[in-house]
């Protein structure tokens, strides 16, 4: 079997599984950010042990693999009492580890905005949170979304890990498929393809949000 053979036998399958990969790496990235603004207000807050708890959180994060963080999830939690289904560990372990990015490009394009915003905001007498979301925020978005965007790209391709708990996604699908047809070059060249796909779609429409987002204002 040549490889546009294989590919038309089997890309129906992998596409089954590139839609779960895509499930999953939204999940994970609603999580993340959701999870990585309350970080990232934590660690600008003036009360220390938010600030303490925000820096610990993402140095951990950061400073492990999140295979690791994975492992803990699924099979470390059933021994506290908490079983959790497969998806529902990756989509965890993926919105808990893209969180502690996400905290750091946020924080980082909130500390790139002249402090004297912040200090015009407060002598208009603007609490904190109001000049944060009327003034930081407007002009910070458009600085993050190229790295909240690779962020996205970096959460997809790292979705792969969860087939190492069965999770049938794209990754896993090629496992399957290389096992049961003998054909891992096939196989694992057309998971990449996927893959290639996906990542470049997301990339392309980034680059038309950033462009209108620059006529816009």
């Amino acid at each position: 079997m040549n490889f546009f053979q294989f590919l038309a036998t089997y890309a129906g399958t992998f596409a089954q599984g590139a839609l779960v990969t895509v499930e999953l790496t939204l999940c994970g990235l609603i999580i993340g950010l959701i999870l990585g603004v309350l970080v990232s207000l934590m660690n600008l807050s003036h009360i220390w042990p938010f600030r303490w708890f925000a820096r610990l959180y993402t140095w951990v994060v950061r400073g492990t693999p999140l295979l690791v963080q994975l492992f803990i999830v699924y099979y470390g939690l059933p021994q506290v009492g908490l079983q959790l289904t497969p998806f529902l560990s990756a989509i965890i372990a993926l919105g808990l580890n893209s969180a502690g990015y996400v905290a750091e490009i946020i924080r980082a394009g909130i500390q790139s905005i002249d402090p004297g915003q912040m200090e015009a905001a407060e002598s208009l007498g603007m609490r904190y949170g109001q000049a944060m979301r009327r003034i930081i925020f407007p002009q910070a978005y458009r600085r993050l979304l190229p790295p909240i965007v690779n962020e996205f790209v970096a959460l997809l391709k790292d979705s792969s890990l969860v087939s190492t708990i069965s999770m049938t996604e794209l990754m896993r699908i090629g496992q399957t498929v290389s096992s049961s047809t003998f054909l891992p070059m096939q196989s694992y060249i057309t998971a990449a393809l996927f893959y290639l796909a996906m990542t470049s779609i997301i990339v392309f429409f980034s680059g038309k949000l950033e462009r209108w987002l620059e006529v816009r204002g």
